[in-house]
């Protein structure tokens, strides 16, 4: 697992179909998107964010980039954000207040370890294997030149009881109910926000052991989200 600002999510899938985005999201327009198996920092993910039209579709680069960074390799170190502290910090502080957005998934990955050297890739999705949003950030940045450039992190919050046997961290999963709220431009009242920052509760989650082709960000195939033999079986 790639370790970046909060040691967590950093790699996913978005298998849905554009259609099925377009009404659970109730987006504008139905997105241009091909199902991805093997999402990786540092290539474009799809989020959602709030416009005075409603709600737009777009595709941003991940690993947030602060508008006051001199290099955009900061990017890379800032794949995810910690919800305890997004408020204060530098990095993230001025996004929190006016750039949140939903970052659409239908699962993500977590490797354990299972020996001193081996790693062992875990799919962690909803029961019903539906497509949820992480709660995330965008930021716009623009180098000396003009030429600009968006991009994004995941929040993360303490593992719940069922993830904490694969990580102390997990993603923030928005509840379908909370995504106007924290998408509201005029939401600005920080415990608010902040108190929907929380983990899932265990029971809407399962995860299974996958094949270990997914370790390379380089391989986007269905076969890695496939379960692993014996070791597939479902937890949760």
């Amino acid at each position: 697992m790639i370790g970046y600002d909060a040691g967590m999510c950093g790699r996913f899938t978005l298998r849905t179909s554009p259609t099925d985005l377009t009404e659970m999201f109730r987006l504008l327009h139905e997105p241009l998107w091909m199902p991805r198996y093997n999402i990786a920092p540092t290539q474009p993910v799809a989020v959602i964010r709030e416009t005075a039209g409603g709600r737009e579709f777009a595709l941003l680069r991940w690993g947030l980039i602060p508008s006051w960074a001199k290099d955009p390799a900061i990017g890379s170190r800032m794949i995810n954000a910690r919800a305890e502290t997004i408020a204060t910090k530098p990095s993230f502080r001025a996004a929190f207040k006016r750039r949140r957005c939903l970052i659409p998934a239908d699962g993500f990955y977590e490797w354990k370890k299972t020996d001193g050297k081996n790693k062992q890739p875990y799919l962690i999705g909803m029961q019903k294997d539906e497509p949820f949003a992480f709660a995330g950030l965008w930021e716009h940045w623009q180098d000396s030149d003009g030429n600009e450039l968006e991009s994004c992190t995941i929040i993360t919050t303490s593992a719940n009881d069922l993830l904490a046997e694969l990580h102390d961290r997990m993603p923030v999963i928005l509840d379908e109910d909370d995504y106007d709220r924290w998408l509201d431009p005029r939401q600005d009242d920080k415990e608010q926000l902040q108190s929907l920052l929380v983990p899932l509760v265990s029971d809407r989650l399962r995860f299974y052991a996958v094949r270990t082709v997914v370790n390379s960000p380089r391989n986007e195939v269905p076969d890695c989200g496939e379960p692993a033999g014996e070791q597939g079986m479902l937890f949760g």
